[in-house]
């Protein structure tokens, strides 16, 4: 026989709010493994980021576009619009934005813009290699001749064989885009330039664009308006904006590295991702002139620091300019001989304040850091060259600091001397007792052993002569003798 007691209505609401809890936490974990799961392409591929690539192409620009486009894949945006205007830059710089370029698993549109914008040199390169390239109307590309190699070409010698052109009559435009380019003038630019060209042509290739106008623009600077590079292959459109842009790119098919894509560019958000903190700045101080200023700044910090230890001021100011210099430095492509160079430099330089060696350490310091500094930067842009104008003036600022440290050298090694033993002999001390030829003195404060003449007496004013060891070797003073007459010598 089984008992059962009635249930209690507070057990019966216990049971009910259990239940409740249940279906709720169900429910949440549904929604969340719901939330978890890939959206379809169409549903989560709804934005386009704009990355904005303006003046010079450099470090920071391609540390700036490489992130950009990282973000890109991670927030899993349709397309990345780059929109160029660039006179060109660094090819270390160039290439490593071309291989993100090439690695994105986001289609990426080079577009040149707004009007009046152009992809010159670095820009024309970045072009080529992307997804899709367009331009807007009154920009221009080209000019991919590295500035190094094709600014002193050799000009050509035969004239093509249509050309009527008088002796003293100058070459029209037409005539002179039909000239035949002139030839590296040595191993080396030959070498550069075929490389170049190899280059652009792969990617040319890669996107079925126009190689043979490709190779031209490097081999001889050719440089074609929006409208030219549409009918010439070049480029795939001309839009007038953002927004056109996207809606001529809806329904283009693109391959992204071994698959192809559909382009939806109707009703994408835009978002425009411009430069952080990190980008501008190091896009201030990896100008090479900066960082030269940089380093010698902190140099002379050190320098001024070790001459007055305790200062603190110029040592930490120092310190810091000299590690911000130094990590401009490594952003830039530098040559070991003008970094070896420019270190030896200012190592002699600061050799010069422990051992000064009469300006020998100073000038052969300011010798090796001007030419280290000329020769520190590999670049073909002339934005990244170092000013003459300023490693004159740091030449100048750091041999005058090498003189002065010289002159004042020579000026404490004629000054007497002020410490030590040395500094007692042609002082005066008194005598406290005496016996023969030897008794005790005092001067300078202290007791000494002296030895001397036997008609010295106690309270008489003695002359220091000499100093032996701890014992000095004193004369008659006869200005100050208590003793004997004045004559006494």
């Amino acid at each position: 026989m089984v008992i059962t007691r009635p249930q209690s209505p507070t057990a019966g609401a216990r049971s009910t709010f259990r239940m409740v809890c249940g279906i709720a936490l169900l429910w949440a974990v549904a929604i969340m493994s719901a939330w978890g799961q890939p959206l379809p392409e169409n549903d989560r591929q709804r934005s386009a980021i704009v990355l904005s690539l303006d003046g010079v192409v450099g470090p920071a620009t391609a540390d700036y576009l490489v992130r950009g486009l990282a973000v890109a894949h991670d927030q899993n945006a349709a397309v990345v619009v780059l929109r160029i205007d660039t006179p060109g830059g660094l090819d270390t710089s160039m290439r490593e934005i071309i291989r993100s370029i090439l690695a994105s698993p986001v289609p990426v549109i080079s577009y040149v813009s707004p009007n009046g914008s152009r992809a010159a040199s670095a820009g024309t390169y970045i072009l080529y290699a992307s997804h899709i390239a367009a331009m807007a109307p009154a920009t221009n590309l080209g000019a991919a001749t590295p500035i190094s190699l094709g600014g002193d070409f050799s000009k050509p010698t035969d004239k093509p064989a249509d050309s009527a052109q008088k002796p003293d009559e100058k070459p029209s435009k037409d005539r002179v885009d039909r000239l035949p380019p002139a030839g590296p003038k040595d191993a080396s630019e030959s070498k550069a330039i075929n490389d170049a060209v190899a280059y652009i042509r792969s990617l040319a290739a890669l996107r079925g664009r126009n190689a043979d106008w490709a190779e031209q623009a490097v081999r001889s600077a050719a440089s074609l308006s929006a409208g030219e590079a549409r009918q010439q292959n070049v480029i795939d459109l001309i839009a007038d904006d953002i927004p056109d842009l996207l809606q001529k790119v809806d329904g283009r098919t693109v391959k992204v590295g071994n698959s192809e894509k559909i382009l939806h560019g109707k009703a994408l958000q835009i978002q425009h991702r411009e430069p952080d903190w990190r980008a501008r700045l190091l896009g201030v101080i990896t100008n090479p002139n900066l960082a030269l200023i940089l380093l010698m700044i902190g140099v002379y910090g050190l320098i001024f620091e070790f001459m007055s230890p305790g200062a603190f001021y110029p040592g930490v100011i120092g310190a810091i300019c000299l590690l911000v210099g130094l990590y401009a430095l490594s952003a830039l492509p530098l040559t070991y001989a003008g970094l070896g160079l420019a270190l030896l430099g200012m190592t002699l330089m600061v050799a010069e304040i422990f051992t000064p060696s009469v300006g020998i350490l100073g000038i052969g310091g300011a010798i090796s850091f001007v030419l280290g500094s000329l020769l520190l930067v590999d670049t073909e842009s002339s934005a990244y060259e170092v000013s003459l104008p300023l490693v004159a003036g740091i030449a100048v600022a750091s041999l005058g600091m090498t003189f002065l440290i010289g002159r004042l050298a020579l000026r404490s090694r004629q000054a007497p001397n002020v410490s030590g033993a040395d500094a007692l002999i042609g002082q005066r001390a008194k005598v406290l007792s005496w016996e023969g030829e030897q008794g005790y003195v005092s001067a300078a404060g202290e007791r000494w052993r002296a030895v001397g003449p036997t008609d010295v007496m106690p309270g008489d004013t003695v002359v220091i002569a000499a100093v032996q060891g701890l014992t000095l070797h004193v004369r008659v003073d006869i200005s100050f003798s208590a003793h004997l007459p004045p004559v006494r010598r």
